[in-house]
């Protein structure tokens, strides 16, 4: 039978632990009662003096707390009691003054009641923003459905040929200066505004349009004015935005209060969308909010029945009767909340199928299959073994030799090592996977993976398997077939296949092989590529940081894609690819881009949040750019002046990410922390984990500097140059890896430090002054 302590943790919400009741040191003050009691054994006469005193006297007088604001910062800093001037009542209940004479049980009555009052006080405040969140939402449904009233009205009145094409406010992008067609738009336009200001004043927001704002005079200017407010989050928005200021700018005077939005129908349908987002979200901390309730009354009932157990007493019906009448128990406001968003999101959001809507609100979560575990341990002894044939084949074969290792490492190292270095990622991102489990690291909340969909470590390790035993099978397959009659050109196209049919499995548009998974990552790749015009999010950033792990990855698939383009990969001639304008072009190209999309997050992130930290963040990578520019530039000039700028640059460089991991990512380095040179708060109990993280991240950067410095190439044969290139890359996917677990365990912490367990999504109508 598993002890509630670890049910406790299994189950507790991991952003609101310091919230939950300490159940682990009610337990400690317990035993501190049995030893007591064990050193000085009670007489019957005195226990059952003292419970009688205690039955009579504690039922007439119940908890009373002092409400006051919760915050973050002290929400574990309970007052034990409060001034009886001001009229407020004293905060420890009978059971500690009765039990006063023993120090072991007052103690424990005493820190009962403040994690009592914690809880209620935790429990107060979230259900308090939660109803305030849930008033707001429908607030914001009502303009919603006002406004799609609307817009059904006006395109039943136009004809089809005109479309829906007509904004509901006058922006300076459709100001008409001819004065013929002019008093046709206005009226059209006012005749629209009219019906919208009806609509919104039934919700107490006044909408002012721009047009008749320009033809008000200024003693009446309503107060308020409505926002359609859709976020910037990708290219076609972002440049809406910006394009949009601009028109203020150039054609309205900056002191006048217009705004320039339009009430179009591609905007309700996104604030819809944002509102189905919000709704979800709203019913994702109601259902965490009452785990947290279920969770604190059972540890309650639990702690009290040992107490009972180890006094002799019966104190837990007692005081369980005044825990029952605690507002974290006794309110019903989340459950009739809980209730009237799921009658919402069922009429509003998915057509009355209430089965649908509940998909939405409580996602299932996918049970973990012992057939995923068999395949893992299947795929792993194919890839040994075959791996094994391929060693035992190469050296039969002689591939390696002088005379044969030119040509057999440019038609098959590319494809192969770029496979084995996607693979040992996966790998790598398979153990974070099952340490972030273990450490319980929210992860999933992290990088808003969808719990339904997302990736568990063993199919990671599944992917990873797979992918290495069809590429060593490969290799097999080249070298039985090149020691055949088969020619060469028909040989060295294996890899060049396998490669096809992995991109297009990853394209392929069938529900199979982890289809939300492909489609997810391609997206966020997506937003890489195109930084400065996307929101940066963080599974964003976190993505862009692996990339720029994976140079030499990136440099492999330009090679084998230079084969493909040149004509060259089944004939062995790769000069083309090799040197040249376009090689070296192509090497600078490769090098520099996942640096710099990585700095263009950090502006982006800088101009959204006005953040400095994220412009010295860009510098980190601007500085890895020039590392790696002088780099390739002494590979082509080997010159003492380029040596001397590539130590300087690369020790730099190296100085300032070594740094921004242990400061920033990771959160360490600080002397002034009770734990000496790391943090306060660590998830991993040992702390010689961390200390020898941080000589590791140190080592594995010296690696990274040596592939910079490519001091290994001197007087060394191709196969051993490129066997060396491959043994460094892994170790940098490596570093990569071991960096990953704790910049998500900081990530989990500033989380916790912020009670932050649900999205907050933006509303997409707001309240403006309409002096701004």
């Amino acid at each position: 039978m598993v002890k509630f302590s670890k049910e406790l943790e299994a189950q507790l919400i991991p952003e609101w632990k310091d919230a939950f009741v300490n159940y682990w040191h009610l337990k400690k003050l317990v035993k501190r009662v049995k030893l007591s009691r064990t050193s000085i054994p009670p007489t019957p006469s005195s226990a059952a003096s003292l419970f009688s005193s205690l039955a009579a006297h504690f039922p007439l007088r119940l908890l009373r707390r002092r409400r006051r604001p919760l915050d973050a910062d002290h929400l574990s800093q309970v007052k034990k009691s409060e001034d009886g001037s001001d009229g407020n009542e004293d905060r420890e209940t009978e059971l500690s003054q009765f039990f006063s004479e023993e120090d072991g049980v007052k103690m424990f009555f005493e820190t009962l009641d403040e994690e009592l009052d914690k809880v209620n006080e935790f429990y107060g405040s979230r259900e308090s923003e939660f109803v305030e969140r849930g008033d707001s939402l429908r607030e914001q449904l009502g303009i919603l459905l006002e406004f799609k009233r609307i817009l059904e009205h006006r395109r039943r009145k136009t004809s089809p040929a005109g479309g829906f094409s007509r904004s509901s406010s006058f922006s300076p992008r459709h100001s008409n200066f001819s004065e013929n067609s002019e008093s046709n738009e206005v009226s059209a336009e006012v005749s629209e505004t009219d019906e919208a200001i009806a609509a919104l004043e039934r919700h107490g927001v006044t909408f002012i349009n721009a047009a008749v704002r320009g033809k008000m005079k200024k003693g009446n200017k309503p107060k308020m004015a409505l926002r359609v407010d859709i976020p910037a989050t990708t290219p076609s928005r972002t440049i809406s935005a910006v394009m949009g200021m601009l028109w203020e700018d150039l054609i309205n005077n900056p002191n006048k209060d217009a705004s320039g939005d339009s009430i179009s129908r591609k905007k309700i349908q996104w604030s819809e969308k944002m509102l189905r987002g919000a709704f979800v979200e709203l019913y994702k901390g109601l259902g965490l909010l009452k785990t947290f309730s279920s969770l604190n009354m059972k540890a309650f009932v639990k702690i009290l029945k040992k107490f009972d157990k180890v006094a002799n007493q019966k104190a837990s019906t007692t005081y369980l009767q005044q825990v029952k009448t605690s507002p974290f128990i006794s309110s019903d406001k989340v459950v009739r909340l809980m209730d009237e968003v799921e009658s919402i999101f069922t009429k509003h959001f998915a057509n009355n199928d209430r089965k649908k809507a509940m998909k939405y609100l409580r996602p299932q979560q996918p049970k973990d299959s012992h057939m995923t575990t068999f395949f893992v341990g299947l795929f792993t002894g194919c890839f040994v073994s075959l791996f094994i044939v391929y060693a035992i084949l190469a050296h039969l074969s002689g591939v390696f030799s002088r005379t044969n290792e030119v040509s057999y490492m440019d038609a098959v190292y590319p494809v192969f090592s770029m496979f084995a270095l996607l693979s040992l990622h996966m790998f790598m991102y398979g153990c974070n996977l099952f340490t972030w489990k273990h450490a319980r690291i929210n992860y999933n909340f992290i990088f808003e993976f969808q719990s339904s969909t997302a990736l568990k470590y063993r199919d990671a390790f599944l992917v990873c398997t797979t992918t290495m035993t069809a590429v060593v099978g490969a290799l097999v397959i080249h070298l039985i077939l090149g020691l055949t009659r088969f020619s060469s050109v028909q040989v060295d196209s294996i890899p060049g296949l396998l490669l096809l049919i992995f991109l297009v499995l990853l394209v392929c548009p069938l529900d199979i092989f982890y289809r939300p998974t492909r489609y997810y990552f391609l997206r966020v790749f997506r937003n890489i590529i195109f930084s400065p015009f996307y929101k940066v999010l963080f599974v964003d950033s976190f993505l862009a940081d692996q990339l720029t792990s994976q140079i030499t990855l990136l440099r492999l698939m330009e090679s084998a894609t230079c084969y493909f383009f040149a004509g060259s990969f089944g004939m062995h001639r790769g000069d083309v690819c090799k040197s040249g304008t376009l090689y070296w072009e192509l090497a600078y190209l490769i090098s520099f881009l996942p640096y710099y999309w990585r700095a263009m997050q950090c502006a982006r992130r800088w101009f959204d949040d006005n953040d400095l930290d994220h412009l010295a963040n860009m510098g980190k990578y601007v500085s890895a750019m020039v590392a790696a520019g002088a780099r390739l530039t002494y590979s082509r000039q080997d010159t003492r002046l380029w040596f001397v700028i590539v130590l300087v640059t690369s020790f730099v460089a190296t100085i300032y990410q070594l740094y921004w991991d242990f400061a920033k990512d990771w959160g360490i380095l600080n002397p002034k922390s009770r734990n000496p040179w790391l943090r306060d708060e660590l998830i991993l109990k040992n702390k010689g984990v961390y200390y020898l993280s941080i000589v590791l991240n140190v080592i594995l950067r010296v690696a990274w500097v040596e592939t910079v410095l490519q001091l290994h190439k001197l007087h060394i044969r191709n196969v051993e140059s490129k066997m060396l290139d491959f043994l460094l890359a892994s170790l940098e996917v490596i570093r990569r890896g071991h960096w990953n677990f704790y910049r998500l365990e900081n990530e989990q912490l500033s989380n916790i430090g912020k009670y932050r367990a649900v999205k907050t999504v933006p509303l997409p109508f707001r309240e403006a002054d309409s002096d701004g």
